[in-house]
């Protein structure tokens, strides 16, 4: 059996350089993670309603002319940038968390709609587009009266509405 000399340094040297490679690792995420809050996308809702696709997003901080919407029939895509302000710090403490830069936004739509008859409003930093669904993506309600006869009688189309009521009699 042969005897091995302990050597303290080079285990805590050892010990140095894992450390090294741990605390190198976190701030490798820290940059990553700052480079994504960066790239930012704006937050959306998406409503569907009887006749219309409503879309609101919210874009802090961001005006209206440095906004590109575009509408097609099946999709939405908002581009624009957030400009940083130049300011000069002479003297104190300055810190900020806001996003800065330019940012891209597709939005599928669930149903297509009319891209041509799109009503837009911008408001304290909400976009809200309001899109007329397609006529092909109403909802088409039937109404069935089988009350006075055993036979079928044709069926009476209504658009617009959800209340779907069959008037039926049992004999």
């Amino acid at each position: 059996m042969a005897l091995v000399r302990w050597q303290p340094f080079q285990e805590i040297e050892t010990l140095r350089r894992q450390m090294n490679e741990l605390f190198d690792e976190l701030v490798e995420f820290n940059d990553e993670s700052r480079r994504r809050k960066l790239n930012w996308t704006p937050t959306i809702e998406l409503k569907e309603t009887d006749e219309n696709v409503i879309l609101k997003a919210e874009v802090p901080g961001v005006e209206g002319k440095d906004l590109d919407i575009q509408v097609s029939r099946e999709g939405v895509s908002i581009a624009g940038e957030h400009r940083h302000e130049d300011r000069i710090v002479e003297q104190g403490y300055f810190r900020s968390e806001f996003r800065y830069g330019k940012f891209q936004r597709q939005i599928n739509l669930p149903v297509p709609v009319k891209h041509d008859q799109v009503q837009a409003e911008f408001n304290n930093g909400i976009l809200t587009l309001t899109m007329p669904k397609a006529e092909e993506a109403r909802r088409r309600v039937v109404r069935l009266n089988l009350a006075n006869s055993q036979h079928a009688i044709p069926a009476a189309e209504s658009s617009g509405t959800s209340d779907f009521n069959q008037q039926m009699t049992r004999k």
